[in-house]
């Protein structure tokens, strides 16, 4: 009993220790997985650009936290968003979804640790065939 006891244990940390970390290149995006088409919008390199642009503001302010998905948010979100762009003297605005785990370190003191929110919204704007520049995030 104590060795099946032993054996679940290891595999439940073998689990845990796979899940945690990731690097950025790796994120899985639904703009990877999807044609350009899923945006009338936008083309795929103006989606990737955007999720690049999340990717990095996350490795660089976000500790503490492994972002485990980001996708575009579609062209219909987007039109509910276009105050973004005017309120920051911008063109465009494109929105993007994700979800990420928090870790126990505390890094990120403002966040719920031990915990994977889904659905975060990141807003960014640009002027047209600008670089994309992050205004805003959250629910």
């Amino acid at each position: 009993m104590k060795k099946a006891i032993v054996i679940v244990l290891c595999l439940m940390i073998a689990v845990s220790l796979c899940s945690c970390g990731t690097n950025g290149d790796k994120v899985p995006t639904d703009a990877a997985t999807t044609s350009a088409a899923a945006s009338a919008k936008y083309s795929q390199e103006d989606i990737d650009s955007a999720i690049d642009t999340i990717k990095q503001e996350f490795e660089q302010n976000w500790p503490g936290c492994t972002l485990k998905e980001i996708y575009y948010a579609g062209d219909e979100v987007n039109a509910e968003y276009q105050d973004w762009a005017d309120r920051n003297d911008a063109d465009e605005v494109i929105v993007l979804l994700s979800s990420f785990y928090v870790d126990s370190s505390g890094q990120m003191p403002a966040l719920n640790t031990d915990y994977t929110y889904e659905n975060w919204n990141w807003i960014l704007v640009r002027n047209a065939g600008g670089q994309w520049q992050h205004v805003d995030h959250g629910y």
